[in-house]
């Protein structure tokens, strides 16, 4: 029987791009593979997964290279990177899209804002659109839209089938249904290659933006008010907060609202009323502005860096807000911080078993967040973002797959809370090889990690 060839783009070792292939956002865990495939066409993804089977190759699925513990990349292995798969098929009619799992959603916003519509995503726009709705997909228009997942039509993936060999699925609502469910919310790499998806959209105009910034000084009075009223409020409104270090000293909020700037004015009164403000403004833009607003910069580069989270299920006590203080007053760097962002609104109106995405009670996402600069700080860092999630987790619940941590011990529940055995199930029937593995990956019935 013929060998099967690698197709697409190949970088190895010996190549002058490979060190630029290589890395990921997250700079602390290097990694080194033997081979990187740009696939360009399902065909490389279908090549690549045989080639790897028949050749007995340790290998890992990378698109967007946000996986912050680098599961997307293996020592001596094959990458199968998807990341120049990006075409976006738009039918205006029907207000659907067909996007190819390589493209970014920072590509995503723009190429939908040609037809005046959008997808609710995330804000950074490195990140992968597959990566991202197979977690679930947190972004600044969660409350009204659903999270990314939820506005998932289809996928087609790549899967083992046989004894060497690979296939491309469907999945839907009708089609390998089962597979479907576990893809909204299950993980990336857990199942198969992804190789497009495609959502239903949303219309999408002008929208109101804010700003409302505090001195250090205002930190529990404007924590307090904000995680009161930020998943509580009007659901065309969704806003974040971000806790800064002692040393930075900022306490700042802001938010997308799909409405006016004079009703998101009213809408602001809780928070802007609570401590003294130091800056407030609101203001209208085109959707496109809003989304250049929101991307940061400094999460699409990467960097010495790690994340970690949890989920809030009611409003945090005194004695909670008084240890998130107490903590960023002995962060490791400015950089440390600690970010939220309101959930409820349309996320809590599908149940916590319609998709593997299981925290739908959850209020509030937090994410634990630093990053330094020389290999000798980050030993403190990482201790202080582990000591954060300790400190907080009689307060918290469970963590963001998309925000995975290696350090948390039983992890399955932490990211999949009942619906882990489901997914074990899924995996057990679309991957019983365990051919998709990495440190935290699902795995099937008949092995465990």
């Amino acid at each position: 029987m013929e060998r099967t060839k690698l197709t697409g783009r190949i970088v190895t070792p010996e190549d002058s791009e490979y060190e630029q292939a290589r890395i990921n956002n997250n700079l602390s865990i290097p990694k080194f593979p033997s081979k990187i495939v740009f696939c360009q066409k399902t065909k490389d993804v279908l090549n690549a997964l045989r080639w790897v089977r028949e050749n007995n190759e340790a290998f890992r699925i990378r698109s967007g290279r946000h996986s912050y513990e680098n599961y997307s990349l293996v020592n001596g292995g094959l990458i199968i990177d998807v990341s120049e798969m990006d075409k976006i098929t738009i039918d205006h009619k029907g207000m659907t899209a067909r996007i190819e799992a390589g493209a970014g959603i920072g590509k995503v916003y723009k190429k939908l804002w040609k037809y005046g519509m959008t997808i609710p995503a995330g804000t950074e726009s490195s990140v992968g659109i597959v990566g991202l709705t197979l977690g679930g997909g947190i972004g600044m228009l969660t409350r009204p839209f659903g999270l990314t997942c939820d506005n998932l039509i289809e996928i087609e993936m790549v899967r083992a089938s046989g004894h060497k060999g690979a296939e491309l699925i469907k999945a839907n609502k009708n089609e390998n249904s089962d597979l479907f469910w576990a893809c909204r919310g299950g993980g990336g790499g857990n199942f198969g290659i992804v190789t497009s998806l495609t959502f239903k959209l949303h219309n999408i105009s002008n929208v109101s933006l804010f700003s409302v910034s505090w001195k250090w000084k205002d930190f529990e009075a404007a924590f307090d008010a904000w995680q009161n009223w930020a998943p509580q409020t009007d659901e065309n409104l969704t806003t974040q907060i971000e806790l800064k270090s002692k040393e930075a000293g900022e306490i700042i909020s802001q938010g997308i609202f799909v409405g006016s700037a004079s009703k998101l004015k009213k809408l602001l009164r809780p928070i802007t009323t609570a401590g003294s403000p130091t800056s407030v403004w609101v203001k209208e833009v085109p959707y496109i502005e809003a989304v250049r607003f929101f991307d940061v910069p400094s999460g699409n580069q990467p960097a010495l860096r790690k994340r970690s989270g949890s989920f809030i299920e009611k409003p945090f006590p005194p004695k909670a807000i008084n240890r998130m203080k107490h903590l960023l007053a002995n962060a490791p760097n400015r950089n440390s911080s600690i970010w939220h962002q309101s959930l409820g609104g349309t996320v809590s109106k599908i149940t916590s078993h319609d998709t593997a995405y299981y925290y739908r009670d959850a209020i509030i996402a937090q994410e634990y967040l630093t990053t330094w600069e020389s290999s000798e700080e980050e030993k403190q860092n990482i201790r202080w973002i582990e000591e954060l999630r300790n400190t907080l987790s009689s307060f918290t619940t469970g963590d963001y797959v998309n925000f995975p941590d290696q350090y948390i011990k039983n992890w399955p529940i932490a990211y999949y809370g009942k619906n882990f055995n489901r997914l074990r199930e899924v995996k057990t029937k679309y991957d019983s090889f365990n051919l998709f593995k990495f440190p935290q990956s699902i795995p099937p019935y008949n092995r465990w990690i």
